[in-house]
């Protein structure tokens, strides 16, 4: 008589589980059907991601082998963390290391507040014409190529001809070769990247306050706000979750520096402040042919990502209750 109703029971749950199921898949087809043309329009996107992206992160396993393109990535040999020990334990390390974290927080600390305070300076100005102007001239520099940002750089720079050094001596001082310098690297290339993306970078936030309701500023009017108190408690705040969602995304990049720009502007004299992980993995991936050594350094600069995207999102969710899921 048990086994008979434990048998009965079973089935019920059984078919309770079928019937959720086939409901869930009725679901899932009614919302494509409603959803279609949304569907269609983010499909290259799905796309590109998991052509570009996801597909190539098969690749990962020859960080743990002695990759060999003629064996291809399954007939290579294991070899476990040998290139994980071996990055570890080079003499540039700690270099790299130092270099990608202060280059990546001097952005984060003095580019990341930039678009801010220039979105909320915009949002205060009342010429129409002037105003678009303004932002017209602002977003003009992200259009511009990397090379010719870098070809400007090194033109303004020149220790001969340059601009800066035509107005040091203009003023008394004695030319300094900027490029060569390891000292003036980070300065360089943090200023030269907020000058090229505030004006660009400004444009979510301008948005985020044009979605505020008026009738709050209203509000504020009629207790006496001035606009300084209106852009205080009115304007930040009601960015605020705007700010922090773009600050967690910032820091889940930390450890991406601008690749091609370091290129670009380093030399082997500035190599003492201005070698990342980055340019250390395409020297040895790609000049020097080491891919499995390569991965394995690109692997741990990106779990090191992946950790600080995680810890930062959560304590964003734990004080603020605002983060990416």
């Amino acid at each position: 008589m048990n086994v008979r109703v434990e048998f009965q029971a079973d089935v019920r749950k059984s078919d309770l589980q079928t019937d959720i199921r086939h409901s869930w898949i009725q679901q899932l087809i009614k919302h494509a059907r409603r959803d279609k043309v949304l569907l269609l329009i983010i499909s290259p996107v799905v796309l590109y991601f998991f052509i570009f992206h996801y597909i190539p992160m098969y690749g990962i396993i020859i960080a743990f082998k002695k990759f060999q393109p003629i064996n291809g990535i399954l007939g290579s040999p294991w070899a476990g963390f040998m290139y994980f020990e071996q990055f570890f334990n080079s003499i540039y390390f700690w270099r790299l290391l130092r270099n990608t974290l202060l280059l990546s927080l001097n952005t984060l600390f003095w580019g990341f507040p930039v678009p801010i305070l220039f979105a909320l300076l915009i949002n205060e100005l009342r010429e129409s014409l002037f105003k678009k102007t303004v932002q017209t001239i602002s977003y003009l520099p992200h259009f511009i190529s990397i090379v010719v940002v870098i070809g400007m750089i090194v033109n303004f720079t020149s220790p001969t001809d340059g601009i800066i050094n035509l107005l040091l001596a203009k003023l008394g001082m004695e030319p300094i070769n900027f490029l060569n310098s390891p000292d003036w690297f980070r300065t360089i290339y943090v200023s030269s990247g907020i000058w090229q993306g505030f004006g660009w970078g400004s444009i979510i936030y301008l948005a985020a306050i044009s979605a505020i309701d008026p009738q709050i500023y209203e509000a504020a009017e009629i207790d006496g706000a001035r606009r300084w108190h209106k852009m205080m408690h009115v304007t930040l705040p009601g960015i605020l979750s705007t700010v922090i969602i773009l600050f967690i995304l910032a820091v889940g990049q930390l450890m991406e520096v601008g690749f091609e720009k370091i290129l670009l502007l380093y030399s082997p004299t500035t190599y003492e402040t201005a070698d990342v992980i980055s340019t250390f993995v395409y020297r040895r991936g790609v000049i020097n042919s080491e891919y499995s050594f390569s991965a394995a350094i690109g692997l741990f600069n990106n779990l090191i990502n992946l950790t600080l995207l995680l810890t930062v999102n959560y304590a964003s969710k734990k004080v603020s209750e605002t983060s990416l899921w």
